[in-house]
C-alpha cells in the first residue's frame, strides 16, 4: 500500500483539517496505538476509529469489541482429508479458505488509509443525517415537492434575427 507521502505532517494536517481529535490515552501511546474522535455522531456518541502497531486499523465503538477497517484477502487454500472415498476408492478432500485482514506495516500508511476509509465511509455516505444520527432524505430539504409549480416547458426559436415563442 506504499504511496508517495509527503510525510507524517500531510496526514495530520488531513485529519487536523476534517476535525479528528487524537484521544489517545497514555497507555494505548505507549503500546504504539492512536485512537481518533471524528466530529460525526452515530448512534449518539461520537465515531472513534485506532491505529495499531500490529498493522490494523479499527473502529472502536465504545464498549463493544473494535473492529477490523482493513481491507480483506482470500488466504491460500488449505485441504484437509475426510474420511471418505470417491468411486475409484480415493480418498476426498476438502477445500478450505479463511478471509484475513491485509495488515499495513507503515504507520504512515496506516493513518492515510484511516483518513481515506473515514472520508468516504462517515463523511461522504453520512452525509445526509444530522447530528443525532436520524437519517433525512436530501430530497425532503432539497426541493419541496408540495410546492413545486406545474410549469409548462418554455420553447423559444429565433429565425432570421426574430425571436418567437412556442407554446
Amino acid at each position: 500500500m506504499s504511496k508517495n507521502y509527503t510525510g507524517y505532517g500531510d496526514v495530520m494536517f488531513k485529519m487536523k483539517l476534517l476535525g479528528f481529535q487524537d484521544v489517545t490515552t497514555s497507555r494505548q501511546k505507549k503500546n504504539g496505538t492512536r485512537v481518533f474522535r471524528l466530529p460525526i455522531k452515530m448512534y449518539g456518541q461520537y465515531i472513534e476509529v485506532g491505529s495499531f502497531k500490529k498493522g490494523y486499523v479499527r473502529r472502536m465503538n465504545g464498549g463493544y469489541t473494535p473492529y477490523q477497517l482493513n481491507k480483506r484477502c482470500e488466504s491460500e487454500p488449505q485441504y484437509y482429508s475426510t474420511d471418505k472415498k470417491d468411486w475409484c476408492g480415493r480418498p476426498l478432500y476438502r477445500k478450505f479458505t479463511t478471509r484475513t485482514c491485509k495488515l499495513i506495516p507503515n504507520e504512515v500508511d496506516r493513518l492515510e488509509y484511516l483518513v481515506d476509509y473515514c472520508l468516504k465511509n462517515y463523511y461522504i455516505k453520512q452525509a445526509n443525517q444530522v447530528e443525532d444520527g436520524k437519517f433525512v432524505p436530501k430530497w425532503k430539504y432539497e426541493f419541496d415537492l408540495e410546492n413545486v409549480q406545474k410549469e409548462e416547458p418554455e420553447v423559444k426559436v429565433i429565425i432570421n434575427g426574430h425571436r418567437y415563442n412556442i407554446t
